[in-house]
Order: C-alpha cells, then sequence, then structure tokens
C-alpha cells in the first residue's frame, strides 16, 4: 500500500478532535468496524508470548502513523467472552490503570454519552524518556447479533482549545502523546474468544519514529499476558 492510496477509515488518525468537533458515535463505530476487520489483510507480523499474533499496515494518506494489530484466541477456560467484554467495556482505562505499568493515574474528563466518554491517561517510563499524557474520547459498542462482538474506539483528544479550560485542567503535566486505536471482542463458533486490537500511535517528544516502530508490536502484544495474569487475581 501506499500514502496516495484511498483511506477508507479517515476518523481513525493520530490528530486529536477537539471536544466540540467530536463525530457522531456511529459514524466512529462504522470506521473502527471496518478497520478492524481490515487487519485480516494486513501484512502477517512475529508471534508473541507463543499465542499473540500482530499484523501491520503501513499509513495511507492521513494517518499519522503506521498501524500495528494484536490478536490473540482465549479459550473459556482461561476467559470467556462474557468475562472479557465485561472488563474492557466499563471504565476500560480503570482496569487499564491495574495492569499495565506505565499508566500511572487515569481521569474520566467527561462523558459525552451513555456509551462515549472522555479520559486523561498519565504514563511514566523509565528515564530519561519523560512522562506521557494521553488525553482520548472512548467509545464503546455492542452488538447481540451472532457472533456477539464489543468494539471500543479511542481517538485522539486536544483539550488546549478555547472553551475547553476547566477541562484542560484535569490533565497532568507531561509531553503530550496520541494514539487511536480499534478494540474487538469476538465469540467465536468454537466457543472461543478473539481479541484483536489495532492502534496507531505517537509518543510525542523526541522519541525518533523507528524506534517505536520496532517495538510497538511487541509492545502492544504484552498487553495480552499481562491482562490475563491481572484478571485471574481479580475474578
Amino acid at each position: 500500500m501506499t500514502a496516495e492510496t484511498t483511506n477508507p477509515t479517515p476518523l481513525l488518525t493520530i490528530t486529536p478532535f477537539r471536544p466540540a468537533d467530536i463525530p457522531p458515535e456511529d459514524e466512529i463505530v462504522e470506521q473502527g468496524k471496518k478497520l478492524i476487520e481490515s487487519t485480516e489483510s494486513w501484512k502477517k507480523g512475529k508471534t508473541f508470548f507463543d499465542t499473540v499474533h500482530t499484523c501491520s499496515r503501513s499509513k495511507l494518506a492521513g494517518d499519522g502513523a503506521h498501524w500495528y494489530c494484536r490478536i490473540s484466541e482465549h479459550k473459556p477456560s482461561e476467559i470467556t467472552f462474557d468475562e472479557l467484554w465485561d472488563k474492557l467495556s466499563h471504565n476500560k482505562a480503570e482496569i487499564e490503570l491495574q495492569f499495565i505499568h506505565e499508566i500511572q493515574k487515569v481521569v474520566k474528563v467527561k462523558d459525552i454519552s451513555p456509551t462515549a466518554s472522555i479520559w486523561t491517561l498519565y504514563y511514566t517510563f523509565t528515564p530519561p524518556v519523560s512522562p506521557r499524557v494521553f488525553t482520548e474520547l472512548q467509545v464503546v459498542h455492542f452488538s447481540e447479533s451472532k457472533p456477539r462482538t464489543g468494539i471500543i474506539v479511542s481517538l485522539a483528544i486536544d483539550l488546549t482549545g478555547q472553551g475547553d479550560e476547566e477541562l484542560h485542567l484535569l490533565e497532568e503535566k507531561g509531553t503530550k502523546g496520541r494514539y487511536v486505536s480499534v478494540e474487538r471482542v469476538m465469540e467465536l463458533e468454537n466457543g472461543n474468544t478473539e481479541w484483536r486490537m489495532a492502534t496507531s500511535s505517537t509518543p510525542g517528544g523526541s522519541i525518533p519514529s523507528f524506534i517505536v516502530d520496532s517495538t510497538m508490536a511487541k509492545k502492544i502484544s504484552s498487553d495480552v499476558p499481562q491482562f490475563i495474569k491481572w484478571f485471574n487475581t481479580h475474578k
């Protein structure tokens, strides 16, 4: 694929939206579905932790960074569809705080609707990398139609504009990073659950993009065993 190829999901970009400019939820969800389905044809990558497969897609027109995806399949004895979706669909950032070690603080900035809210997440890393702040809209959608499927779309949000001063005060001090992601939990015919997540991001600051690209696949894959370990102690 080349940068000139038409981008089928133009809303899914690391370019942030102001709260007043957030697109309609149905459009966000539709583009999220389209993107996560397209990962079936992305370039296959490495497998990590024996069970987490990865793939990637180069930037298209309008993208600010490459896309990376992880895919894992889970038997009911490990975690059921209902258990996984329950943990991810309710205040997902607060759950991530408990199993992603770099996240130190999360704050719900604003509820947009019963299925959409803005969160800010504060990350710290090993020096000399400075703390990062990611502020995002999370849109949750669930379908009972077979196969049962839950989707969470996250879009980058900018709170520095006029009129958002009170919301901006809820952000921690740190370098602004941006990411967009689509996470899908799907019940499979064999009774297992597929957990698939695609993301495009920039940490901001002076970290070279080639360093980010070289580590992204393994980094997002590590979230799976970390989550399962956390889940086993919080049933």
